[in-house]
């Protein structure tokens, strides 16, 4: 994954808002569609895998048990055949406006961890990511206003996954769940 750095505030897509602050990296979108729409494409395994990820991912693997304690397991494939696994449980499930749920990257490939340890600055390599992601959906001029924020344990941490290019790809992501979801 080749590293990108936009500002702190700054995202690749206009009709994505970013904000960082409180070891949280924070992205907000609103979709034309109603909150049970986006939040199926958010708990159905299949539609899940097909818009997670970055343009030209896949998903072979999807896994939400959309209830506390269930498990979340999504293989995001680049477009030359590495596999980042990200794995977490569901800690709030509240249908249809909140979603929590832990993640980490432990399975990710020594290559990606590596380059997360050199975008590191005060973190020990080898240290764990560990993130807690809260996703809100928002009834809001007749569509839903979409908030994903990431809490990360250290702000080192938010900010080297930020160097890493993570706001590029949660804007593709969200490109992609928009394509998902007007096509239904």
């Amino acid at each position: 994954m080749e590293p990108v750095a936009p500002a702190p505030t700054e995202s690749i897509d206009p009709s994505v808002d970013v904000t960082v602050a409180d070891q949280t990296l924070t992205l907000s979108r609103w979709f034309d569609a109603p909150r049970e729409r986006v939040w199926r494409a958010w708990t159905d395994p299949e539609q899940l895998a097909a818009w997670w990820g970055p343009h030209g991912y896949t998903n072979p693997t999807a896994i939400a048990e959309t209830h506390v304690g269930g498990r979340l397991r999504i293989v995001m494939r680049s477009p030359d055949g590495v596999d980042y696994p990200i794995a977490g449980e569901f800690v709030e499930v509240g249908p249809p406006s909140r979603l929590v749920f832990t993640d980490s990257a432990d399975e990710a490939p020594a290559e990606w961890r590596a380059t997360l340890d050199s975008f590191r600055t005060a973190t020990p390599a080898g240290t764990p990511l560990r993130m807690v992601v809260t996703v809100s959906f928002e009834e809001r001029d007749g569509g839903t206003q979409l908030t994903v924020a990431t809490k990360f344990t250290s702000d080192d941490d938010r900010d080297a996954i930020m160097r890493m290019g993570a706001i590029s790809g949660w804007s593709e992501s969200l490109e992609k769940l928009e394509t998902l979801i007007q096509a239904a």
